[in-house]
């Protein structure tokens, strides 16, 4: 797999596929990256998961935030990590623990692991880096585009102004393969952790 340039019909096919999603790192600062990503999907009618020890007894938009992986209790889709790059080994080592493994192993802009995600790809799990499922999700979907963004994706007609619990068709012609100008910043900006 080459982790620098995803095929849209690969990411399409990932948030076509899953619905259940842990995001690990997750904050319930209304101001923090994760926080938004996490509203989105969870409109958009994911199952979303907040894992943060930090943050234990409290909730993210009505989820309970659990402390680990192993304590979510059923098995998940997608782990979608929300940590820096020095951070996903271990992150990736408990996803390959559960029973049943995940689906997929989804890291935010500007993290990788090579070595994690062939660890991942070995168990035949579908791994995607420095990209962010929310800005994909736009961006397959035209709905960027009610924002002014060109998301370099053909229809005859604009995507819908999505409502609460509403997927979007995904399966809009692209333009160009998935690489994001974004995504090429972001990979070259280090992260902050939560």
């Amino acid at each position: 797999m080459n982790h620098d340039l995803y095929d849209d019909n690969y990411i399409r096919g990932i948030l076509n596929t899953v619905k259940s999603i842990a995001m690990v790192g997750a904050s319930p600062v209304n101001v923090r990256p994760s926080y938004f990503a996490f509203k989105y999907l969870s409109e958009r009618g994911y199952d979303m998961i907040p894992v943060n020890p930090g943050h234990v007894g409290k909730s993210l938009l009505g989820k309970p935030f659990v402390a680990s992986l192993h304590d979510i209790g059923r098995p998940v889709d997608m782990i979608d990590i929300f940590r820096n790059s020095d951070h996903i080994a271990p992150i990736v080592d408990d996803a390959l623990q559960l029973s049943p493994l995940p689906q997929v192993i989804w890291m935010q802009l500007g993290a990788r692991n090579d070595e994690a995600a062939a660890k991942a790809e070995a168990l035949g799990l579908k791994v995607v880096m420095n990209r962010c499922p929310k800005i994909e999700y736009g961006r397959l979907s035209s709905e960027i585009q009610w924002m002014g963004v060109n998301s370099r994706t053909l229809s005859s007609k604009r995507a819908p102004a999505p409502t609460h619990g509403m997927r979007l068709s995904l399966n809009r012609q692209s333009l160009a393969g998935g690489s994001t100008v974004a995504a090429d910043r972001a990979s070259q900006t280090p992260k902050r952790d939560n």
